[in-house]
């Protein structure tokens, strides 16, 4: 009897990690990889569009306005789709678990994540470097804000390109790949943005230097 009663329990607990996993009716689970990236890249966006209003109220050059405004517009947006998707999946918005945990566990160790430190997800710009934006003006402010949003992008592309080895879930996974190649144009033009303003981008998150 004791065999048939271990594998009872074993299914039982199979199950109750698939429910935390992939929720009800194969929705998305609290845990899992769509669930924690909808999460994060969430946040992750909203502070992009934060530092893109905040260059924008400067009064900078056009292209620079017009980066902005596409920024805005287009993170804005996809916030939006990543907090209805946990409002459509029956989960909440806030959680007890610390950015980027969704990759712990599936190959994957959050701590040793390329650019998270001090608790903030890749890219993520600290508060110092926010105030520092805000205080800036001219062409000073511009280089910051293009050095500080290379570095945020890049952050993105790697939570996504993380997302898209751990999920199988189409809208996810697309919307994962539509970061990946709308950030790495805009990285590539706000590299040449700076350039034309004799600066150079900060070292990069993606690659050793």
């Amino acid at each position: 009897m004791r065999k048939p009663v271990l594998i009872i329990c074993g299914v039982l607990v199979l199950a109750a990690a698939a429910f935390l996993l992939f929720g009800r009716s194969g929705t998305p689970g609290d845990t899992s990889p769509e669930a924690g990236f909808a999460r994060d890249m969430a946040a992750h966006h909203a502070q992009a569009v934060d530092m893109a209003f905040t260059i924008r109220d400067k009064g900078p050059a056009k292209e620079i306005s017009s980066l902005a405004f596409d920024i805005i517009n287009t993170q804005a947006n996809q916030r939006g789709m990543f907090l209805g998707w946990l409002q459509q999946w029956g989960l909440s918005q806030a959680t007890d678990q610390r950015p980027m945990a969704w990759m712990s566990g599936h190959g994957h160790n959050a701590a040793a994540v390329p650019g998270l430190q001090g608790g903030l997800m890749p890219g993520m710009a600290s508060t110092q470097e926010l105030t520092q934006l805000k205080q800036a003006q001219g062409q000073q402010a511009e280089v910051l804000f293009l050095q500080l949003m290379i570095r945020h992008h890049e952050g993105g592309v790697q939570m996504a390109e993380g997302l898209r080895q751990l999920s199988t879930r189409s809208e996810v996974v697309g919307m994962a790949q539509k970061i990946i190649d709308g950030q790495t144009g805009e990285i590539k033009l706000m590299t040449d943005l700076l350039a034309k303003r004799g600066a150079q981008p900060l070292p990069s998150i993606l690659k050793p230097q």
